[in-house]
């Protein structure tokens, strides 16, 4: 039994599931030889079209091979690598993808993936996005883009789905916080460390002056670092996962919330106003939570001022000032975003996953006109149904104070609120961080559903 398995839910302690584990653990090389097989094939078609050099071939298998033989001998540790590596997005698929489809795989031979921990709605609205998705997909521009945007899309609804099948005890909550915290504080260090000049080779980490550490744009690395800070911080009144005192709390709040302010993303300080406003205002309405509140916004305010004198420090007060004010290239981005709404007149179902730039000639900046363009607006319909779910479920967990096994319900409502204002102005749809916090909810309600069936 590995660390954490002794805290499972109902679904790990039916009798027949026991009495059948001597036998899945003799059948577990043959169904994982079996279930590779199609990724082999894929993997063979992709190498044969786009032949890598014979030393990143080897290296890559060999990597490949470590990460099954981890994954098989400790599930935990690779759910704890893969939620660190979160933070590695530099290009698509990104390395945390190849460590969750892995983890899934596996737990499916295993027996140890359960799709009824995740909401049937949520399973239901997902299938109708992908089927949406295969629709506009028929007659596609570049097919080879739409086949691998189509198939990241449906990798990360998997990997929602299958959170509340692992996140069903303390110690997998736990884990899971721990490691994105982690994630997140790593990438908040080296992003301002490279835009400060304190490492080598700082010009790997930032684009134009702004910090992105191992993100491709520093759109998607500030954001990255919100729902881990507000995580954080609900740790403060309600400790519950994380060990360290309230000094180190405010530190690591500090960092992440540095981190923020110097990707100089308009979006993400929208954002981080978002899920500060909500969280706190969940936890002031709460019974004694005035007080707790109060608590909250001093921490709050010691960090800003924290940050406050790193600005005054590094004398970025005026490119602050500057990345505020409305900048030359938003005309264009709303221009892009109009000019994506076109695919909907013409073709009702849209041009085809992974088909906006092509058609607009700029990156969507915009997750509700990305859907639209490529799905049409009954795909915008099936997002907004899932956006919509998902943030009903979220109000649920925190009106009930209920928590994901120790994960704060106000600060993934507060992070789920500021993604569905973030989602306005950038394209979101591939966030990872995205799906971990809507996996994360839906977990959160799987305890209500459990505690009444039960």
């Amino acid at each position: 039994m590995q660390p954490g398995d002794e805290a499972m839910s109902t679904f790990a302690t039916d009798p027949r599931r026991s009495m059948s584990h001597g036998a899945d653990r003799r059948l577990l090389p043959l169904l994982a030889g079996l279930a590779s097989i199609p990724a082999g094939m894929a993997m063979a078609l992709a190498l044969y079209r786009y032949p890598p050099a014979p030393a990143i071939a080897v290296g890559a298998g060999a990597g490949l091979v470590c990460l099954l033989a981890l994954t098989l001998a400790n599930l935990h540790a690779a759910v704890a690598l893969g939620v660190v590596l979160l933070g590695v997005v530099a290009f698509e698929p990104a390395p945390s993808d190849a460590v969750f489809f892995a983890v899934i795989a596996v737990s499916a031979v295993t027996g140890r993936l359960h799709l009824r921990a995740a909401p049937g709605p949520a399973i239901g609205i997902l299938v109708v996005l992908g089927a949406l998705n295969v629709i506009s997909a028929m007659q596609v521009a570049d097919p080879q883009r739409a086949a691998l945007f189509f198939s990241i899309t449906m990798y990360l609804a998997i990997f929602a789905l299958w959170l509340p099948s692992y996140v069903v005890s303390r110690p997998r909550a736990q884990l899971i916080l721990r490691a994105y915290v982690v994630a997140a504080v790593t990438s908040a260090v080296i992003g301002v460390a490279a835009l400060l000049a304190l490492i080598p080779g700082a010009e790997l980490f930032t684009e134009s002056s702004r910090a992105r550490a191992l993100f491709q744009d520093p759109n998607v690395f500030g954001p990255f670092l919100i729902p881990a800070l507000l995580m954080v911080l609900e740790e403060i009144p309600h400790p519950r996962l994380l060990r360290s005192g309230t000094v180190a709390k405010a530190v690591l709040s500090a960092i992440l919330a540095v981190g923020v302010l110097f990707s100089y993303s308009r979006g993400a300080w929208l954002n981080l106003a978002v899920g500060l406003a909500v969280m706190v205002g969940v936890l002031a309405l709460r019974r004694g939570g005035a007080r707790q509140a109060l608590a909250f916004v001093a921490v709050a305010s010691c960090a800003a001022a924290v940050v406050v004198a790193i600005v005054i420090a590094t004398g970025a007060g005026g490119f602050l000032a500057e990345r505020a004010r409305p900048q030359t290239y938003d005309t264009q981005r709303f221009s892009g975003q109009r000019a994506g709404l076109q695919p909907a007149e013409e073709y009702p179902l849209g041009a085809g996953p992974g088909q906006f730039e092509s058609i607009a000639g700029i990156s969507a900046h915009s997750t509700y006109a990305r859907v639209v363009g490529e799905q049409g607006f009954l795909g915008l319909a099936a997002l907004i149904a899932f956006l919509g779910y998902t943030l009903l479920a979220a109000i649920r967990n925190a009106a009930a104070g209920r928590s994901t096994f120790g994960i704060g319900s106000a600060a993934l409502l507060g992070a789920w609120c500021g993604m569905l204002a973030n989602s306005a102005v950038i394209d979101t749809l591939h966030w990872r961080h995205l799906w971990l916090v809507a996996g994360l909810i839906w977990a959160g309600a799987a305890l209500s559903w459990r505690r009444s069936s039960s």
